[in-house]
């Protein structure tokens, strides 16, 4: 998988060069290198590889996916009025907004023209995926940003907009690898499946490692869901507590921008209290559980080789063992 990653980062590096204004694609190379696990681009990869395509006919969908999903960071950070990406300045405070915005922009278009190295009909599959997940991607960036004042949030609702948010990227990912390969839809949408499971053990892991994960590994601010109201797994399992339920929804009704940084910190650490006391944490863990073995048994039907069964399972167990 190194190995793999290393061939895909030469090719970013590559393949996004510097163009003019500077002004307009600096931000671009300085997010595209910021690092990340590069879990997206590589799951094409391996999906292209696994169903019998080289890796330099998917490179070009690789690098596309990669492209759009630190769009989407670009803007989130906006959106939520974030400092550090990845334990570096956001765009928006390293440059300012307008540029965030704009290079943001930029970045979904250069997306979609890594498709033009594609045959007609390649190209035409890749783009009804790519375009669905795209706006699937916004629908559920609107969805997180509504429960941010909604105090009636569902588990249901909140498990559909991460699907929304952040899964159907990585289901995308891998259908993408299959359409390149030339595989039937039915296995299609079976790799497709497996994205969304390890997706939303994935965020659900995300999620659980705002409030507990390690503030010098995590990458980003520890305590940014509880400090923006976000409706989380954690936070709607706790509220299931009696005992909890009315302090969390308090604190919860609070606006940071309302409050200075010392109540700030405050506010994270006594949520994460309500959090554990109440069973949130635990069953947010049995949560991850359930979808990293719905995935693990999907894989069981690929119709792939043994050897790559054991390659994709390997892979979803290391990225869900995750401690920070």
């Amino acid at each position: 998988m190194s190995q793999l990653r290393t061939v895909f980062l030469e090719a970013l590096t590559s393949r996004v060069t510097a163009q003019e204004p500077v002004s307009l694609y600096d931000p671009v190379h300085y997010i595209l290198q910021l690092g990340g696990k590069r879990l997206r681009p590589l799951l094409t990869l391996m999906s292209a590889q696994m169903y019998g395509a080289s890796i330099d006919q998917s490179m070009d969908a690789a690098i596309a996916v990669e492209v759009f999903h630190n769009f989407t960071l670009l803007h989130d950070d906006i959106m939520d009025a974030a400092d550090l990406r990845r334990g570096k300045e956001t765009v928006h405070v390293k440059w300012d907004v307008n540029t965030g915005i704009l290079s943001g922009d930029a970045m979904l278009i250069m997306a979609y023209q890594l498709f033009n190295s594609y045959d007609p009909e390649t190209f035409y599959e890749l783009n009804q995926v790519f375009s669905k997940t795209a706006l699937e991607v916004c629908e559920g960036q609107q969805y997180d940003v509504d429960f941010e004042t909604r105090d009636d949030v569902t588990i249901p609702e909140y498990i559909n907009m991460i699907k929304l948010k952040t899964s159907v990227l990585v289901g995308c990912a891998l259908q993408m690898g299959a359409i390149i390969a030339g595989v039937d839809k039915k296995e299609q949408e079976l790799i497709y499946d497996y994205g969304i499971n390890l997706g939303l053990a994935f965020q659900l892991m995300d999620d659980y490692l705002d409030a507990f994960g390690n503030p010098e590994t995590f990458g980003k601010e520890v305590g940014g869901d509880i400090r923006e109201n976000k409706k989380t797994y954690l936070y709607l399992k706790s509220v299931e507590d009696e005992g909890c339920a009315t302090e969390l929804k308090e604190w919860f009704a609070m606006d940071y921008q309302e409050m200075n940084d010392e109540q700030i910190e405050t506010k994270k650490e006594t949520v994460k209290v309500f959090f554990e006391e109440s069973g949130g944490a635990v069953a947010t863990q049995d949560a991850i559980k359930t979808y990293t073995d719905k995935a693990l048994n999907i894989i069981e039907q690929l119709a792939i080789s043994d050897d790559s069964k054991k390659q994709l399972t390997a892979f979803s167990l290391d990225l869900m063992s995750r401690v920070s």
